[in-house]
């Protein structure tokens, strides 16, 4: 049986591949655009074959027999795209297309949902189900994310197994195709090593003090465990819903350069910057997961410190530069 992963060149979807080979499976089918510039990602890694995604849902839907679970982690995730005609058709309509295939045809999916659903999180950082209509992102790429699962909430019939995960600010290995949507952590990387310093934007919110901004950043090995870890339990067919994936813990921009220094001996440098107009109304000051209801399931494992998650990605970006 083949497994189906979509996004397979991009951040997430390689890091995804290189533990399902790790762990031994290598009947993967690898689904993307395949664009010269992410191609480097699938370098030495093992797979069946290649599908461009505009072909995906015909060859799914003749070749189910084939496919014991999908991984869905494709999707259009420019958060300055305002276009919503080009994420209703990449992110929304594509993925109910596979949602009804998967449900017609039997086949386990995991989907990738984002935090980008929760907008200044007015409403709470809670995976409560019950909660999710009330949410209001903040740009069209969240609504695109919020609208999916709204539709996947809505359904009465679904695949034996469904998750969709609500990604927070992952970083870690084999982003550099992803420009100025790459994390902060590569940015800031390349900004030392340019400059020796690093650029942050100001607080403009009486409550922050600048570069006291919070995320909940979450190293992209601890995010390719939780999906492993739904392949792998027997159990998770009684475990079907929205969960949010964060390490539960919330921490300064000054926080994660001063990482960054510390894990290249260099004495941190940094200079605060006006955050530009056209964002400033809709800049985030404050995420953080909430991680019970995936703890309530059973996993256990805990998330790496975001020290040691430094350190890992700039010794490997030490090694690849």
């Amino acid at each position: 049986m083949q497994i189906v992963v979509t996004g397979a060149a991009g951040f997430i979807g390689c890091n995804l591949i290189r533990r399902l080979n790790a762990d031994g499976f290598a009947n993967l089918i690898l689904v993307d655009d395949f664009t010269e510039k992410k191609n480097p990602n699938l370098e030495g890694l093992s797979f069946t074959q290649k599908i461009n995604r505009d072909n995906f849902i015909e060859w799914i839907t003749e070749n189910s027999e084939e496919v014991s679970f999908v991984f869905h982690l494709g999707a259009r995730t420019d958060t300055s795209e305002f276009n919503f005609r080009v994420l209703d058709s990449l992110n929304l309509s594509y993925s109910k297309s596979l949602w009804e295939v998967c449900t017609v045809k039997q086949i386990p999916l995991l989907y990738a949902s984002s935090a980008a659903t929760y907008g200044f999180g007015e409403n709470s950082f809670s995976d409560d189900e019950a909660l999710i209509g009330d949410l209001k992102p903040l740009n069209p790429y969240g609504l695109s994310k919020q609208l999916f699962d709204m539709y996947v909430l809505e359904q009465k019939q679904r695949p034996p197994f469904w998750c969709g995960l609500k990604f927070f600010n992952v970083y870690g290995p084999y982003e550099f195709h992803k420009g100025r949507m790459s994390s902060v952590v590569l940015s800031a990387y390349r900004q030392i090593k340019e400059t020796d310093k690093v650029k942050l934007f100001k607080s403009h919110h009486p409550d922050f003090k600048d570069g006291e901004q919070l995320r909940d950043f979450i190293y992209v090995d601890d995010v390719v465990d939780v999906c492993m870890y739904w392949f792998a339990n027997s159990e998770r067919l009684t475990a079907n819903g929205i969960y949010n994936l964060g390490t539960g813990i919330a921490r300064t921009f000054n926080d994660l350069v001063r990482a960054i220094f510390a894990s290249l001996q260099i004495t941190p440098q940094i200079e605060y910057i006006d955050t530009p107009i056209d964002i400033r109304d809709k800049y985030q000051y404050f995420t953080e997961a909430r991680m019970e209801k995936l703890r309530s399931v059973g996993y256990s494992t805990e998330f790496l410190p975001l020290e040691e998650g430094v350190k890992r990605y700039v010794d490997f970006l030490r090694n690849g530069e």
